[in-house]
Parts: C-alpha cells; structure tokens; sequence
C-alpha cells in the first residue's frame, strides 16, 4: 500500500479530490458523478469517493470507482462500524475516512475525523487524522479552527470543508479534502 507522506512528491499538501453531488446540507452539484470523477482523477493525488447516500454515495459508486481508476481512493462516509470499514477495504478503497471513533480493525488504513478537539487530542499521533471545518450535526461551521486542530494533534493532519481556493490551504496541512468547490479550487491553482 503507497504511504499518505509519500504520495506528493513536490513538498504541497496532498489533493484529495472528492466526487461530491450532493450533501444533506443543501449542496447539488451542478456536474454528474461521472464528470467530477473525471475531475477528480485527472488533479487529485487520493480520489474521494462517498459511501454515504446523504452525500449522493454508495458502495456500489466505490466499487465503480475502483474499477476505472488504479488512483489511490478515499471510502468517504461516516463508517459507524467496523464492518463498514472492512466493507470499503474490501470493496477497493485504499484508505476508510471514519468519524467520531477509531475502529478496532485496520486503525492504520483510516483517516480519523474526531468531531471535537477534544477528541483530536486524545488521537494516537501515529494515526492520520481530518479536521472538517463543518460541524457534521449541523452542517455549521465549527467554532475551533485548523489552527487549533494542528496545535492539538503533532501527527498527520488533512484539512477538510469549506476550502474554495488554494488561497483557503493552511499552513501544517498534510493534506486537503476538497468536495463541492473542487472545479473552482483546481481553476485558482492556476
């Protein structure tokens, strides 16, 4: 399995470009799966791929994605149980973003998006982590910020939500996760 710290060859935060049509918090997409996968593979170092029907996904989208990309893929989605995890791996994806919880099974092939800073903090820096600027239960901004996050956790840390321009990447970023504004983020890195 290629290594998340070795993906980006050029010293930049890696692109994780994720195929979003939807959202639960109002966001559609004016492009098709199809089209923004295309997006997504041709600038994203990690393809990011929703399990998720609040997010216009499924397991079945994974398993597509997988069969039309060798691209490393993110499973995108809440993955409540371990069993979800072992479901995404098992379906293709090289890497399972979890949220709120470390799972009991491959904690090493997960991203951890912990819901608090809190919880941030308690993560195991050996892990890698997200902190999404958008408050899942609300679909709100969090009131803590990226810069918080990174000075909470010393391990690898993406930066997820509301990033519409390269001007929006924060520095200590390993990574970002760009969804609904991916065709603007690509326009202004010029």
């Amino acid at each position: 399995m290629v290594e998340l710290e070795r993906l980006n060859k050029k010293g930049e935060p890696l692109l994780i470009a994720e195929v979003k049509i939807k959202s639960p918090f109002g966001f559609r997409s004016e492009k098709t799966w199809n089209e923004l996968f295309a997006l997504a593979c041709s600038v994203g170092d990690i393809v990011s791929i929703h399990t998720d029907k609040h997010w216009g996904g499924s397991f079945e989208l994974l398993a597509k994605a997988r069969d039309l990309t060798t691209k490393p893929i993110l499973a995108k989605g809440i993955h409540a149980t371990d069993a979800e995890v072992e479901r995404a791996l098992a379906t293709g994806a090289n890497w399972v973003l979890v949220v709120g919880r470390v799972p009991e099974i491959f904690p090493e092939r997960c991203l951890i998006e912990p819901n608090s800073l809190t919880e941030l903090a308690a993560l195991d820096p050996s892990l890698h982590a997200v902190w999404n600027s958008r408050d899942l239960s609300t679909g709100g901004l969090k009131k803590e910020t990226f810069e918080e996050a990174r000075a909470a956790f010393s391990g690898w840390l993406c930066q997820a939500s509301n990033l519409k321009t390269i001007a929006d990447v924060k520095d200590g970023a390993d990574a970002v996760l760009v969804g609904s504004s991916l065709p603007e983020f690509i326009c202004s890195r010029g």
